[in-house]
């Protein structure tokens, strides 16, 4: 676990280990959820698993992008992109020539890094949002070389040839998709035989504090909850996903990583600059003063360590994929085994 106390005018710095509590709630009334008429018109979208605002994460995205600091609160998808370009390293040693960069917005060191643990020839980074597809050009000279960058929405058809990528990696842009299992097959689309998918999403168990204490102090305040914290990926989805696509030889794992905070204000301040704030098309349009002071008091309260900084617990889940191949391991057909398990332990040899 990460932890590390942050503001937004200073750098993260080590410090101890945080003290999680863990708030199981029992004996709470039925509470009423608020779902305002200014969304009513969307009501029958979520049939089509319309449940983000796309065009306002677009737009979200816009101005953190233009923000002369953007790239100060970078910190956790730059931390989380560097554990997942580690990983390809895990992977036999290969080439892959060509890879697609599916709104991860690597550049400078990161992007060099990508480039060499690939040995990519050609790398094409995409982004629903020109602007944060645009923003880190300036850096290109860090990385050594200038990337193909279109703008894409990956909830649309990717305008590329069928089999013309030997890998796609995607950090932390996902989850702010629709309809995941068609976008992850519209990307097994364009890999190649034997070509690779990583990607990195924001887990269930994300901002799991921040949740509890809207939910309180909205039910005590206002008499019902709503959303204001997304719905994130399951770690077993994750893997069904995967299988649904078609993909082979998955591979799912995850990790949690705690970072401290002030207070939950600085917490909720940071997710604005970092783009990463509410987009639900469900989402009240605005939030009542007092609801927001009881939730940072709860915060501070519930979850307030040694130092006086509150933690926001973040779950990553790793994700990847094959895209099949004769040369790939088959499993053997059932009932070909020569050993039993019941046997292990017996001294027999494997």
């Amino acid at each position: 676990q990460d932890n590390r106390y942050h503001s937004p005018t200073t750098h993260p710095s080590p410090l101890p280990k945080l003290r999680m509590l863990r708030i199981i709630y029992t004996n709470t009334p039925r509470a009423k959820f608020f779902v305002p008429s200014l969304h009513a018109r969307s009501y029958s979208r979520y049939e089509k698993m319309m449940v983000f605002d796309r065009e306002l994460k677009r737009r979200h995205r816009d101005k953190t992008s233009e923000a002369s600091d953007s790239k100060e609160f970078d910190y956790l998808r730059d931390e989380v992109g560097h554990r997942l370009v580690d990983r390809i390293l895990d992977i036999k040693p290969r080439k892959f020539s060509k890879v697609l960069d599916l709104g991860s917005r690597f550049s400078g060191e990161a992007l060099k890094t990508l480039k060499e643990n690939t040995q990519a020839d050609t790398i094409v980074q995409t982004n629903f949002s020109e602007k944060a597809l645009f923003r880190d050009v300036h850096l290109d000279e860090v990385a050594g070389f200038t990337p193909e960058r279109l703008v894409v929405d990956e909830e649309d058809n990717l305008p590329f040839e069928p089999k013309s990528f030997d890998m796609v990696i995607s950090n932390l842009n996902l989850h702010w998709v629709n309809d995941l299992p068609q976008t992850i097959s519209k990307i097994r689309t364009v890999l190649k035989d034997d070509g690779v998918f990583l990607a990195t999403m924001f887990g269930e168990n994300t901002l799991d504090q921040l949740r509890s204490s809207f939910m309180i102090a909205e039910q005590e305040r206002e008499g019902g909850i709503s959303n204001h914290v997304s719905p994130f990926i399951g770690f077993t989805d994750a893997g069904n996903i995967i299988t649904q696509a078609q993909l082979t030889l998955p591979t799912i794992d995850s990790e949690v990583i705690n970072i401290r905070y002030k207070n939950a204000f600085v917490l909720m301040h940071e997710l604005k600059a970092m783009a990463e704030n509410n987009a639900l098309l469900n989402r009240r349009p605005t939030v009542a003063r007092s609801t927001l002071l009881a939730t940072a008091a709860i915060y501070q309260t519930l979850f307030e360590d040694d130092e006086g900084a509150v933690p926001a617990s973040f779950h990553i889940v790793y994700m990847i994929g094959w895209t099949p191949d004769p040369s790939q391991p088959k499993p053997k057909p059932r009932g070909s085994a020569e050993k039993s398990l019941k046997d292990i332990g017996t001294g027999f040899a494997l």
